[in-house]
This record gives structure tokens, sequence and C-alpha cells, in this order.
């Protein structure tokens, strides 16, 4: 900012195999966010690599960042981020509109993913008729519809009340055990028991890494 500038993450060294599941956890300004900015290729590392699926993730335009996300990357964020005005089913469809695929054939992934999430019936339904678990559930939808390698959510259950958010959990641990590499920002300690590793940080570094005994969700809805 201006011309002070701030170190944010220091020497963070880390792989995720895929398949795997992990929480990112860490309180307000451990370095959450921008690590889960540059792995979403929205921010960029001032030095050190990135490695996504073999390809050295460097030296991006804005263009090429914009297509590595599609064809990579799948977001969930706390405020859903849906678009008002369009339906469930069109807020669904569109990162496929993106990868420029026919509309009919749009429309029948995202309707399909919208049945995985259990929201079939609501296709038609605009972000106001739903309740926040919905939305979650449409966001999810979204970021699958593209069919990425690694789903990125951040603070997914933030706004959401528990029993909402252990539904959610629910719904991201069947997308894991169907093999989705899944990355998972929360600073609830019961949310990331429900993933099946803890990434630590504090203060830009990581200060501990450890596998769990993963607490599923279905048991506490």
């Amino acid at each position: 900012m201006g011309s002070s500038s701030l170190h944010v993450l220091k020497g963070i060294n880390f792989n995720i195999q895929e398949g795997e599941l992990v929480a990112i956890m860490g309180s307000s300004g451990s370095g959450k966010s921008t690590l889960l900015n540059i792995l979403g290729m929205l921010d960029v590392a001032d030095e050190g690599e990135y490695i996504l699926d073999d390809i050295p993730i460097k030296n991006l335009n804005e263009t090429k960042a914009a297509n590595y996300r599609n064809k990579f990357l799948g977001f969930v964020f706390q405020s859903f981020n849906l678009i008002n005005y369009k339906s469930a089913l069109e807020n669904v469809s569109l990162p496929l509109y993106y990868q420029k695929i026919p509309r009919k054939e749009r429309q029948a992934i995202a309707l399909h993913y919208l049945e995985s999430v259990g929201l079939k019936d609501w296709a038609t339904h605009l972000p106001s008729e739903l309740s926040g678990g919905q939305k979650q559930r449409v966001a999810i939808a979204r970021a699958m519809a593209s069919r990425p390698k690694v789903l990125l959510a951040d603070e997914p259950t933030g706004a959401l009340d528990t029993k909402t958010s252990y539904e959610v959990m629910d719904l991201i641990q069947k997308i894991n055990q169907e093999g989705k590499t899944i990355l998972v920002v929360t600073h609830e300690l019961d949310i990331a028991k429900m993933c099946k590793r803890i990434v630590q940080l504090k203060d830009g570094v990581i200060i501990k890494d450890e596998n769990i005994n993963q607490v599923l969700a279905s048991e506490h809805v």
C-alpha cells in the first residue's frame, strides 16, 4: 500500500495430493486468504513456485489466468456470490457459458449438478427465494459444473447456522468421496475436523500440518 509493503506469507511449503480434503485454519491476518488467492490465481506470489496438475502457474496475463481458473478451479465463497437476477439454473450454468458450451448442453449439465445437490426442483427460483443453505448448495453446484480439478471453499459455512453448516459440509464430504480435491478455509474447528487434514497458519507460516480422523458431518446433521 503506497510505499509500504506487507510480507504476508513467509516461505510456505506444502503439497496437496489429488483427492485430499484439507482445512486451512488461522486467525484473521494469518495469511490464509492470501494463500487461497494465490492458489486460486487471483493473486500472484512474489517469489517461489506453484505447480497445479504438473503445470507451473507463472507469468499469467489476466486472460490466461482466467482460462486456467476455468479449467482447473471451482470457487465457493462465504457470501455465495450468486447473481440475484438469474435463476439457480442460470447461476450454475454461468461457468459453462464462459467455456463456450452450447446453451442446451449448458442447461443439461447445470440441471444435473443442481440435482446432485438436491435442488433440481428449485432450478427456476431466484436467489432471493432460497435459504442460505440452498444458496450455498447452488454455489457448490456452480463450482462443480465446470468439472474443476480442485474446489476452493473460502469460509463456505461462515454465513450459515450450525445445522445448515453441517449439511453443507456433508455435501462437501460426499463430493470429496467421489475423488474431488477440496481446500476449505475456515476459522471454525468443528468444520475443520470434518476435513481429513488440517493446515494451521500463523503470521504467514505453517505452524501445524496433520492428518486427522475425520468427523462425518452426516452423523451431526
